[in-house]
Parts: C-alpha cells; structure tokens; sequence
C-alpha cells in the first residue's frame, strides 16, 4: 500500500504513521510518501485526518507500477532527459572494460564525434573466472572522470559489489547495478539514498517481477531515478549468449512507469547479430540502448566477441535514426 499524507503533516507524526504500519517513508513534493506491503489493503481509521489518498496493489510492484502513475518517470542524466513525453532514446556506448586510457580517450573522441552524450566502460568487472580481467577499479574510475572533464560526457559505470558502491556513485553520473548483483541489498539500500540516476539490469535467471521488487529497493527508499535494462535470459538455447526478451520488454512498457533500456550487446553475445537485434529494440519505441563498443575488439579484455568496431558502430547509427522516427523516437 502507498500512502500520501497530507502537506501539512510534520515528520514526527509521518514517522509514528509508518512505524504503526510498517512503512517506508520518504519526502516528495513537500509531502510524506509512506509504503508497505501490498498485503496490507487499510489503515487505521484514527489516522484518516492525516491522510490525503491511498493506493491499494496486488502485488509488491508498486512505486514502479503504472497503477500509481501512469506516466514513464522522467529521469534526467546530465544535460539530457528520457522518460515521460520526450520521445528519447539515450544510445549509451562505450568498451566493456575500462583498459588504458589511449583506449577510452579513443572511444570518448567517438562519442562525441557522433553527438552522442553517455559513455559506459566497466572498472570492476563481475567475472565468472577469477582469473580474468578484473578490471581497473579505482584508477578506471579516475580516467572516466577525466574523459568526463575534458568531453563534457556522461559516465556510466558498474558496482561489482557493496564494498566500492561509494566511489561508484562519487565518479559515475549513471549507478549501474549488474545482472550478478542484482540482489545484493548492499548496493541497492545505498543506491536508494542518493538522487543520481540508477540503472538495474536484470539478473539472466529472474522473473519480470523479481526484477521490478529490485527497482522498489531503490524507489522506496526515495530515489525516483530508477532505469530498467533487460539484457537477456539464460534460456535452453546454446547459439547465442542469452535470449532478449522482447515480451518482457512489452510487459514493463505496459505495466511499470520506469524508463527501459536494453542491452543487445550482452543478450546476443556476438558482433555480427548486434546490429540486427538493436534495430528491433529501438522498433520498440524503447528509452535507451547499451551497446559495448571498443576500438579494436581483437585486444578486449573481456566480452571480446560481442564488441563493435567504431567503423560498425558509426554504420549500426545510421540505420538507427529512421527505425527510431518510425515510432516517434529520436536517437540521442
């Protein structure tokens, strides 16, 4: 259940409101939001005069449900917005990981180049060996801070785990939570307690709801800047790295309010099927893309296979632009 309290309600009386019912609470537009479980459908009646409205669901989806609001969050990532009416389709690009910097200055001049905003690069790396590149870590941070500074871009980077979610949220413009951590309370309660723009991608084995009650870590907790990205499930398939879930998609399009971004790169897992799979993304009139994009593919570090070239990814943007237009979109 949401609860909204009256403006004029202070914060003591809030806070006694959502002790007795088990709530969450947080401050928006001037007023007291409090949320509990859906299994709760009534308040008590001796808190009527503090309460302007209630929201009653079926499930625990419900910050992020269209039944609250109706509308796609509008969610703001440097000088450029997505969600709500804007009709924007942010293209995030950039190398899976972070490895010198004549190789992310080099990605960097591409992006801007192509007038596009947001670079992604990886510095901890959540690798299934150990013995792979892990990435860079703090001093991959630093040099996405400096292409930042001298781009004037938009960095997005990953948190592996709870034990450096602070450095990421102070370099990283976008937080971006990975398929394996997912889970991982640690990052999503810090995640909740900032403002910047949080981007969850959803774990390769976990349910469209499962993946919606993650985003409710962060909502309830007051960050209403949460981004949903479906990157593909472990399926029976042995051909492809994952299955893109274009159903799962329609489904979040239709009954969550967050801005979604796909991430064919991942789901596809090979350079030749990326160009294909994007252009069915953006037919779905969706609020953003990852796509991983490294100057020689050849020498990558990881996720070597499902890279492009810049000479592929500058062809891939082209054919973007009329797909886009073709369900009122734009490419930016």
């Amino acid at each position: 259940m949401i609860i909204h309290l009256k403006k004029e309600v202070g914060r003591e009386n809030a806070e006694q409101i959502a002790k007795e019912n088990n709530a969450f609470i947080f401050e928006e537009k001037e007023q007291f939001v409090l949320i509990s479980s859906s299994s709760q459908k009534e308040v008590n009646p001796k808190f009527n005069d503090s309460i302007l409205e209630t929201f009653v669901f079926d499930n625990d989806i419900q910050l992020a449900s269209r039944k609250y609001k109706n509308t796609t969050r509008e969610v703001k990532i440097g000088n450029v917005t997505i969600g709500g009416e804007t009709g924007n389709t942010l293209m995030i690009a950039g190398p899976c990981s972070v490895e010198s910097e004549e190789q992310i200055q080099s990605s960097s001049e591409l992006l801007k180049k192509l007038n596009l905003t947001t670079l992604r690069g990886g510095c901890y790396k959540p690798r299934t060996s150990p013995y792979s590149f892990q990435g860079l870590g703090l001093e991959g941070l630093k040099l996405l801070n400096k292409m930042k500074e001298e781009h004037g871009l938009n960095i997005i980077t990953e948190v592996r785990d709870a034990t450096h979610v602070q450095e990421v949220i102070e370099y990283s413009d976008v937080i971006q939570i990975g398929a394996k951590a997912m889970y991982d309370q640690g990052i999503l309660r810090a995640c909740a307690k900032i403002d910047k723009p949080v981007l969850i991608k959803r774990g390769f084995g976990t349910t469209l709801q499962e993946f919606v009650q993650c985003a409710e870590f962060v909502l309830s907790g007051g960050n209403p800047n949460v981004i949903l990205c479906e990157r593909g499930l472990r399926t029976f398939e042995t051909k492809t790295r994952f299955t893109l879930d274009l159903c799962g998609v329609a489904f979040l399009k239709e009954h969550t309010n967050c801005p979604i971004v796909l991430d064919p790169s991942h789901a596809m897992g090979h350079a030749y099927g990326v160009p294909d799979l994007t252009r069915a993304c953006v037919a779905m009139g969706i609020d953003g893309l990852l796509i991983e994009v490294h100057p020689d593919p050849n020498v990558a570090k990881s996720d070597a296979s499902q890279q492009l070239n810049h000479s592929e990814f500058e062809e891939l943007l082209q054919t973007l632009h009329p797909v886009a237009a073709a369900v009122n979109h734009q490419i930016i």
